[in-house]
């Protein structure tokens, strides 16, 4: 699948985001990409793609605690 792809390079790709509009980009793509695949979940029920779903968004947790300025280990 296309989008399974996606998620992973997503996944593999540098987390380091440079500027506010990297970060707001990343975290943008991180939830579209989870409700894809959260689309995708619905219908398979394939444990995986839950799988992959959980570590996306562990992803967008900490992009998203960055741009709100909490430090990254509370």
């Amino acid at each position: 699948m296309k989008l399974i792809e996606k998620a992973l390079e997503f996944e593999t790709r540098k987390k380091r985001f440079p500027t506010t509009s990297d970060r707001i980009m990343a975290a943008r793509e991180a939830k579209d990409l989870i409700l894809s695949l959260n689309e995708v979940y619905k219908e398979n029920k394939d444990a995986k793609i839950m799988d992959i779903m959980k570590r996306l968004t562990v992803i967008k947790q900490r992009i998203e605690r960055r741009l709100k300025g909490k430090p990254l280990t509370a």
